[in-house]
């Protein structure tokens, strides 16, 4: 097949079978190009893997008549997804796949050369249809991102080379004698979108009074100071070309002007106010010392960025309107500050307990060991009141959340406050009888009243419950003794709970996979990912006395870094909306596999009390873990208190299906019974101390 090497703009694609390769080969001059090898091993190394289908494509070829040049190509299929695979997820693959059929017109080729090749770039259009009749000079070279090697030739051929080299599946026609009055039907026929960047004003006003009629947008790019026109006429059918700053002037009394009587229209579309002092100050000297206006490649460049991103927002139907913008760089750089610098480091901290000054009266003495109960996101869900012979610890309502089901997470670390409470009764040889109440008038409270009563047990473990500490360091996998093991559980059980314990590395990588997933979920779930991020406290943050203390996070400074992405709830609804973010899960997976076992505490029955004794039971074994050399850290599941399906679906309605079929799998990993409920989940390991440790707000004493 003869192709005329001077004018032609497409690339020729053939199949290894097809007669004229053997033509193009016994050619003398032509250069054949083969990179397949490189091309599938690209292919496949795509995530996710590409299907059977896909990597069975049969390959091509591509011939450039312009280069004397044929290169070998993958499929059309293959060479899309691999061409565009850097774009997700800025461009999901569906998007990707509806831009595919947008179909983009564009006249004049100079600032419209870089619009096409970005809209090509990025696969934002399935067909292009370009119009110029001007052909490439030197002097178009400053802006124009062509070759020496190009000048003579038509704007609209140079431009579709350059694409076709980029791309030579994707469509593109071009009218090299550019858009007139009677070719305007023939460019916009068919058209989704138009991009006009003529010289003449009377064309330009011609092009989007056809639009308009045709009810098609139209963009423009004006190269100063980042000035870009929105003009919807799909959405807005009666409005007037240009904004209406022309005063109602149509194209064809434009046409009748001189070209210096149709300066002041051109300084009114371009807002002579509010354009670059260079640029305006250059519009006097057209003529004179310049010989047409001035363009610099970077704001050409600029304006096909934003072009680009105004196409794709209505090739996607999102919201755009019509109108005017300034991306001001020069402004910007003005403006310009330094950066916002953080800790981005951990500060060190004493491994040991923060000092309290430890009251001489009991009751004080148990209260202040109440309080150092652990509780989610250290909300410290509580009010504690000390009397004369008793110490009283009410659930507060109002330090509740999302992940506080039926407030039985509240209730849990009453419990736990209840257990520190005894201990320390117990160690002061004040210990007397413990009161549950839950009615109307209080949620849950306990009360512990002084005695004379002893407990050699629970005093031996008073030094330990004001050592005991949320440890997140990563540590190392090692067997736990079994005599640690049957303390464990005979702490459990001796408050009541129940206690199952996964130290087969199998049953842990599993666990480690669900609550990884549950993560996921935390992150993806707006009001959950809101709540998350509100107990953060980073330096300076207040109130500094609850929630948690990054520095304990246990982070490293890369890790710092990508908790300002996951901060974001704008980056989190992304995700949420391409079911995406894996990754958001990886820090619980890798922590979870480095345990050496993972503790669930159980309790039998749904009320409040029985999460209270369930809570001082995890405070027993969290203690007595610690105080055999295991670090120990709770892990939260989103399903953790959520006992009936509604209530997860009111926590996290999009994703309640999948945590229901999680929280049923981590049951059954686990080895629950029916009758059992899920009080918390502990991850034991064996690593150093931790970094920081929780503060607490200060108990509010009679005066």
């Amino acid at each position: 097949m003869a192709v005329d090497e001077t004018t032609s703009f497409t690339a020729q694609i053939m199949r290894d079978e097809d007669p004229e390769l053997d033509r193009l080969r016994s050619e003398p001059g032509v250069e054949f190009i083969d990179q397949r090898a490189a091309l599938l091993d690209n292919l496949r190394e795509l995530h996710p893997a590409p299907s059977a289908e896909l990597l069975d494509e049969p390959t091509g070829w591509a011939y450039y008549p312009w280069r004397r040049t044929v290169v070998a190509i993958l499929g059309p299929n293959g060479f899309r997804a691999v061409r565009t695979d850097r774009n997700r997820n800025l461009i999901t693959t569906e998007e990707q796949r509806r831009l595919g059929t947008v179909r983009i017109g564009i006249a004049g080729l100079s600032v419209g050369h870089v619009i096409a090749h970005t809209l090509a770039a990025e696969g934002l259009c399935g067909a292009l249809r370009l119009a110029d009749f001007d052909h490439l000079e030197l002097s178009n070279l400053n802006r124009v991102p062509a070759s020496i090697l190009d000048i003579g030739i038509n704007k609209a051929v140079v431009t579709a080379r350059r694409i076709a080299e980029l791309d030579p599946y994707l469509h593109v026609e071009v009218m090299p004698s550019g858009v007139r009055a009677d070719s305007l039907d023939e460019f916009l026929a068919d058209l989704d979108i138009v991009v006009e960047e003529c010289d003449s004003l009377d064309m330009k006003v011609r092009i989007r009074e056809a639009a308009r009629d045709r009810r098609l947008p139209v963009l423009m790019a004006t190269s100063d100071r980042g000035l870009i026109d929105v003009e919807r006429f799909d959405m807005e059918p009666n409005r007037p070309v240009m904004h209406g700053v022309l005063g109602g002037v149509d194209s064809t009394q434009l046409a009748a002007l001189s070209q210096q009587d149709r300066i002041p229209y051109m300084l009114r579309h371009l807002d002579a106010s509010r354009s670059s002092a260079r640029l305006t100050a250059s519009l006097v000297e057209v003529g004179h010392t310049l010989s047409t206006w001035p363009q610099l490649a970077g704001e050409v460049t600029l304006g096909a960025t934003i072009v680009a991103e105004a196409a794709r927002r209505i090739g996607l139907g999102e919201a755009l309107g019509s109108g005017q913008v300034r991306i001001d760089i020069g402004s910007a750089l003005d403006d310009i500050v330094e950066p916002a610098l953080g800790d981005a480091e951990p500060v060190d901290t004493p491994d040991s307990p923060p000092s309290v000054d430890v009251p001489s009266d009991a009751a004080a003495v148990i209260a202040d060991a109440a309080v150092r109960a652990p509780s989610g996101g250290n909300a410290q869900p509580w009010y504690i009141e000390t009397h004369s012979d008793a110490v009283r610890i009410r659930l507060a309502p109002q330090y509740t959340s999302m992940m506080d089901v039926a407030f039985r997470g509240s209730a849990v670390a009453v419990g736990a406050a209840a257990f520190n409470a005894r201990v320390a009764a117990a160690k002061s040889g004040v210990l007397g009888s413990v009161d549950w109440t839950s009615d109307e008038s209080a949620l849950l409270e306990v009360t512990l009243r002084l005695g004379r009563g002893d407990d050699a047990d629970l005093a031996a473990l008073y030094e330990p419950m004001l050592r005991r500490e949320t440890n997140r360091k990563q540590g190392t996998p090692a067997p736990i003794p079994t005599e640690t093991i049957d303390s464990l559980h005979a702490w459990a059980a001796r408050e009541g709970a129940g206690l199952h314990l996964l130290t087969d590395r199998g049953d842990i990588a599993r666990a480690a996979e669900i609550l990884a997933t549950t993560d996921r979920l935390r992150f993806l779930t707006p009001r959950l990912h809101r709540e998350m991020i509100s107990e953060m406290r980073w330096p300076g943050d207040q109130p500094a006395d609850s929630g948690i203390d990054v520095r304990g996070l246990e982070l490293n400074p890369g890790d710092f870094a990508v908790m300002e992405i996951l901060r974001r709830p704008d980056v989190m609804a992304l995700l949420a909306q391409w079911d995406a973010g894996e990754a958001l899960g990886d820090d619980v997976a890798d922590r979870v596999r480095a345990t050496s076992a993972v503790a669930v505490l159980t309790t039998s029955g749904d009320q409040l009390i029985d999460y209270a004794r369930g809570g001082s039971a995890a405070e027993a074994v969290w203690i007595v873990a610690q105080h055999s050399g295991l670090a120990v850290h709770p892990i939260s599941p989103v399903f953790l208190h959520a006992v009936h399906q509604h209530e997860l679906s009111e926590m996290s309605p999009f994703f309640a299906p999948q945590l229901l079929d999680l929280r049923s799998q981590f049951t059954q990993l686990v080895g629950m019974r029916s009758d059992e409920s899920l009080v918390l989940v502990l991850r034991l390991a064996h690593a150093g101390p931790a970094s920081t440790r929780s503060r607490r707000r200060p108990i509010r004493r009679p005066d």
